[in-house]
C-alpha cells in the first residue's frame, strides 16, 4: 500500500518533473474543447504559465455537473446541486469561454467551427471531450431506453432519474446493474455505485437485493470491494462475472429485462452502463481510431493521427493510466506545460504523472488505489512499486480516514478547476 506520506513524496517528485517555465515567452492561440476536469484545468494552466497566450475554452454547458461523487447522490449522501460548478473562476483567470458546441475541426486549416458558425483559429488544439456511448452495442438499448433504464454515467438528469427510481421501488425489489467491458470511464465506478446503492437499501429497503452483471471476470480493487460487501452488506449484492453469464447481450426496456447468454433478469430498477467511446468531436477531428478512442504520444499527449491536436482525459488512450478525473487533471497540467514549450520552440520534458482513485462503500468507508506513470515505448507505463492499494485488513479508523481523504480530494480538485 502507498502510505499518505509516500504518496505526498511521489506527488512532489511529479511536480519536480514538470519543466521550468519562468522564462517562457511564447505566445499563440490555443483552443480547448471540453470544460471538464481535463479541459478546464488545461485552459487555466495555459494562462497561468504564459499570460500572453490567447486561450479559448469551448463548452456549451454553463454549469458543469461532476461525475466524481455523483454515486453519493444516489445514496442521498449529497444533492445534485453539490456536484455543479460554474465557469466564472475560469473566466476570471483570463480564459475566454465560448458557451457553445464545437461542430467541426479542420486540422489542415487549424480551425474549429462552432455551432453558431464561428471559426476559431488555433496554433494548438486541446480536445477533452469526455465520453459518448456506443448506443448500438447492446440491442434494445438506446437514448430512449435510457429514460427507463438509466445509465447515469454522465452526471445530471440521469443521476436524479436513477435516484428517483430507487426511492420509488418497493422494499424487497431487485436492482439490476450492468457493467461494460474495458475500457470505460472510471474503472472502479460501477462497484462503488453498487456499494452505495446497497448502503441506501440497507437503511431504507433492507429486504431488497442488487444483482451486478459484469462483462469482465476481474475489476479494479476487487478484493477490497468484495471484502467490504461481505462485511457491510452480507447477502445483498450478487456479482456475476463474464465467465458465469454476466455479459448483457440485449435489454427490453418495456419489461425492464436484461438478457445474458445464460438467462434473463427482470429488474424493478435497471441501471445499464453501456460501452463507451471518445466524445463525438474526436471522430470529427480525425483523432479517434477504430476502437473509438484517441491514441496519443505520452509526453505532450499530442494525437498520433493529427499533428497539433492534443487529447486529454477519458477520450484518450493513455496506456496503463486509467480514465479518471484525477488522471485528467494531471494530464492537463503536463499538456499545458508541454504546449507552452512547443510554442516557444523548445522540446517538452518527460513527465511523471500520478493517479489516485478513491471509492466509497459507505458514508464512512473508503478505499483507494494509486499509481505513478511515465512514458515508455510510446505509452504511459506504471512505475513498478511506486503505487499501491488500501490495506486489505484495515485497522482502527483507516476506512473512515480514506473516506475523509476522498472528500478532501473532491473539494480540492473542484476548487482548483472551477474556483
Amino acid at each position: 500500500m502507498a502510505t499518505r506520506r509516500t504518496f505526498l513524496k511521489l506527488a512532489g517528485a511529479a511536480g519536480l518533473a514538470a519543466p521550468s517555465l519562468a522564462s517562457a515567452q511564447g505566445a499563440g492561440r490555443v483552443v480547448v474543447v471540453g470544460g471538464g476536469f481535463g479541459g478546464a484545468i488545461a485552459a487555466r494552466t495555459l494562462k497561468q504559465l504564459d499570460p500572453k497566450l490567447s486561450v479559448t475554452l469551448v463548452e456549451p454547458n454553463p454549469i458543469y455537473t461532476a461525475c466524481p461523487f455523483s454515486n453519493s447522490v444516489l445514496a442521498n449522501l449529497r444533492e445534485i446541486s453539490q456536484q455543479q460548478f460554474r465557469y466564472d473562476g475560469i473566466k476570471g483567470a483570463g480564459v475566454t469561454v465560448a458557451e457553445t458546441s464545437a461542430t467541426a475541426v479542420d486540422a489542415a486549416a487549424r480551425t474549429v467551427t462552432l455551432a453558431d458558425g464561428t471559426k476559431l483559429s488555433w496554433d494548438r488544439l486541446v480536445l477533452s471531450p469526455g465520453i459518448d456511448f456506443d448506443w448500438g452495442a447492446i440491442p434494445g438499448y438506446d437514448e430512449a431506453a435510457a429514460q427507463k433504464m438509466p445509465h447515469a454515467w454522465k452526471a445530471g438528469a440521469q443521476t436524479v432519474l436513477l435516484r428517483q427510481q430507487l426511492q420509488d421501488m418497493k422494499d424487497g425489489g431487485l436492482v439490476v446493474m450492468s457493467s461494460p467491458p474495458n475500457p470505460f470511464r472510471c474503472p472502479p465506478g460501477p462497484y462503488e455505485r453498487a456499494s452505495l446503492i446497497a448502503y441506501w437499501l440497507s437503511i431504507w429497503k433492507p429486504k431488497s437485493k442488487l444483482l451486478l452483471l459484469d462483462s469482465k471476470d476481474t475489476f479494479s480493487k476487487q478484493r477490497l470491494f468484495q471484502n467490504g460487501w461481505d462485511q457491510l452488506y452480507p447477502g445483498m449484492i450478487e456479482w456475476v462475472p463474464l465467465s458465469k453469464g454476466g455479459k448483457v447481450t440485449s435489454v427490453d426496456p418495456a419489461t425492464l429485462t436484461l438478457v445474458t447468454e445464460f438467462g434473463s433478469h427482470k429488474a424493478d430498477v435497471a441501471n445499464v452502463i453501456p460501452p463507451q467511446k471518445a466524445g463525438v468531436i474526436a471522430a470529427k477531428a480525425g483523432v479517434a481510431d477504430r476502437t473509438g478512442w484517441c491514441p496519443v504520444e505520452p509526453v505532450a499527449f499530442e494525437s498520433t493521427l493529427q499533428r497539433g491536436i492534443h487529447v486529454l482525459g477519458d477520450a484518450a488512450i493513455m496506456g496503463a493510466m486509467p480514465k479518471s478525473a484525477f488522471a485528467a487533471n494531471a494530464q492537463a497540467k503536463v499538456c499545458a506545460a508541454a504546449i507552452v514549450e512547443l510554442l516557444a520552440g523548445r522540446a517538452p520534458q518527460q513527465p511523471l504523472l500520478i493517479n489516485t482513485c478513491y471509492s466509497l462503500l459507505a458514508a464512512d468507508y473508503g478505499i483507494s488505489i494509486a499509481g505513478v506513470y511515465r512514458p515508455d515505448k510510446g505509452l504511459l507505463a506504471e512505475v513498478p512499486g511506486a503505487g499501491g492499494v488500501s490495506a486489505l485488513s484495515a485497522v482502527g479508523g483507516l476506512r473512515g480516514q480514506e473516506a475523509l481523504y476522498a472528500s478532501s480530494w473532491f473539494r480540492t480538485v473542484t476548487a482548483e478547476t472551477f474556483g
